[in-house]
């Protein structure tokens, strides 16, 4: 097993992406699409991708965990650099409830949890996470929980959940064909190196697991009442919101991208495997050729504080369907909109 090394080794060899903006400018170039959707522009760049903190800082971050979260961490080492050689459109949001309905109805795409009958997962307080067969937070699947409902109340500009690999990765063969541009799920190493936004702490706002509560919708006391069992897990102090937030309710990274961190995890377009990190190519990298699992990141709503780090990874089959997974989508940036 992979020992990680001394808490950020690699900290001061990071290599910040420049951020380049036109003569003029303050922040980054954005576009909106036919959807509504906005759009930032992710300059080219290097960075160092990964953590190699070691469970003993961690420990002092994280003081009510056990030893055995942070020993599970081999996937995010080793840190390595990476460099983004072109630069492309980020959605300055995750995907929203009523953006992914625009597509459906436009498009009469079925989202799999109604096409195949299952169902998604959703919140239901009289539901026991003991008495149930896995002990899932969440109840499911079930015919009655989907993107349309995830067992809580959302608005159209609140990110969409339950949807699967498969549904986001349609949305965008349905942009790009309608729209002419390349559409596609980020990579796991473009999302990192744009949540990152040129820092190389465990959130843009820094270490300090608390910072969330400016920048994140988390696990925090709006949100332990309805499952005391982890209040402990619990940031102390209160974000506002107890489910999911309306997109861009937080303060946004450096590039302005909202909700990098919290609300929804976002799939990646990457097949999963822990060893990647080792041979990953500098340039570029896709993710490895195949798998059985997809990448998501970012954490939710619902996301203890300590994996909804920037460099923390986790995945899922393509054909989950959740209550906390939503997407946020990539735009080819063309030579002449860079």
């Amino acid at each position: 097993m992979w020992i990680r090394a001394t808490t950020f080794i690699f900290a001061a060899l990071m290599i910040s992406p420049v951020w380049s903006f036109e003569p003029g400018e303050t922040s980054p170039k954005k576009i909106e699409n036919s959807l509504g959707m906005k759009f930032v522009l992710v300059p080219a760049g290097e960075f160092m991708m990964g953590s190699d903190e070691s469970p003993e800082a961690l420990a002092v971050a994280y003081p009510q965990y056990g030893r055995e979260r942070f020993l599970a961490l081999v996937d995010e080492a080793p840190v390595h650099k990476v460099r983004i050689t072109r630069p492309f459109y980020l959605g300055q949001h995750e995907v929203t409830v009523g953006q992914f309905r625009r597509f459906v109805e436009a498009s009469g795409y079925q989202p799999e949890s109604e096409a195949d009958g299952t169902g998604g997962y959703g919140y239901n307080p009289d539901y026991d996470p003991e008495k149930s067969e896995r002990s899932d937070a969440f109840e499911g699947r079930n015919p009655k929980y989907s993107w349309r409902n995830p067992g809580f109340k959302q608005g159209d500009d609140h990110p969409v959940v339950n949807v699967t690999w498969n549904d986001a990765v349609a949305m965008s063969k349905w942009l790009s064909e309608k729209e002419g541009k390349k559409y596609r799920l980020p990579t796991e190493a473009e999302w990192e190196y744009a949540a990152r936004a040129g820092t190389r702490t465990r959130y843009h706002s820094g270490d300090d697991p608390q910072s969330l509560l400016k920048v994140a919708n988390t696990f925090a006391a709006d949100t332990k009442a309805d499952w005391p069992q982890w209040k402990d897990y619990a940031l102390a102090g209160y974000d506002g919101f107890e489910f999911t937030a309306p997109v861009g309710r937080f303060a946004p990274n450096a590039l302005g991208l909202y909700d990098m961190h919290g609300n929804a995890w976002e799939w990646c377009a990457d097949w999963y495997d822990d060893n990647y990190y080792a041979m990953s190519p500098v340039n570029d990298p896709p993710g490895p050729a195949s798998g059985k699992v997809r990448v998501r990141r970012g954490g939710s709503w619902h996301t203890w504080s300590f994996y909804a780090r920037s460099s923390y990874r986790n995945w899922n089959s393509p054909e989950t369907r959740y209550t906390l997974v939503g997407m946020r989508l990539l735009r080819k940036a063309d030579a002449d909109e860079r």
